[in-house]
């Protein structure tokens, strides 16, 4: 299964390298390596998109006393932030960077209703900068919820990736583990929490979205 955020781009490149490999077949003799190494490398292009866009389905067992992972990818930031945006009090920031290779799929940690959701242009550092949270392209989404209060997480655009998909909606409930966007091609998110949060994770683990308990 491929994430809807692909399916425009999956056909393009299958258009464009189907006509680039009959091309080469028609353009270039039989025997040439140089036929065969660029056939190879646009059919390598072609999977690593579909890899890219890949959407397994997940058992996601929903529990309202805890913080699910709202992204795959390697926890590389716990730290206390002051933050401005939203709070303007102090927050304990959990950062996961997501590489090429992770699932590219958000999922919302928790359930309940979104009280805010902004769209930031920014700038396009690599992703695990300590700036590329406040500088780069992002979005910020706060859900409010029964047992935790307002909880808020912001996906982040890296030096790849240059599109951020927000499917969060202002006054919107939303189901934990749910699909709350994408961003496409190595990205970052930050999901902010109060410091009387329990944390489950350390710097240098490996998370799931919608799987693995973050607090």
């Amino acid at each position: 299964m491929f994430h809807k955020e692909g399916h425009s781009l999956i056909i393009l490149f299958f258009i464009v390298i189907t006509t680039d490999v009959i091309m080469l077949e028609m353009l270039i003799d039989d025997q040439s390596y140089l036929k065969l190494i660029l056939q190879t490398f646009s059919l390598i292009l072609f999977v690593f998109i579909l890899w890219f866009f890949r959407n397994p389905k997940r058992n996601i067992l929903k529990n309202p006393e805890i913080i699910l992972s709202p992204a795959d990818g390697k926890v590389v930031l716990i730290e206390e932030v002051d933050e401005v945006e939203f709070f303007n009090e102090k927050k304990i920031k959990v950062s996961i960077f997501l590489s090429p290779l992770d699932i590219h799929v958000n999922r919302y940690p928790v359930s309940g209703k979104v009280l805010y959701s902004k769209y930031h242009k920014g700038k396009y550092l690599v992703a695990w900068h300590p700036k590329s949270s406040d500088k780069n392209e992002r979005s910020t989404i706060v859900i409010e919820n029964k047992k935790f209060g307002k909880i808020m997480y912001r996906q982040i655009a890296g030096a790849v990736a240059r599109r951020v998909v927000n499917y969060a909606k202002v006054d919107s409930f939303v189901e934990q583990g749910d699909d709350s966007g994408f961003i496409k091609f190595g990205s970052r998110v930050d999901i902010f929490l109060s410091k009387n949060c329990k944390l489950k994770v350390n710097v240098g683990d490996k998370v799931k979205g919608g799987i693995t308990i973050i607090a």
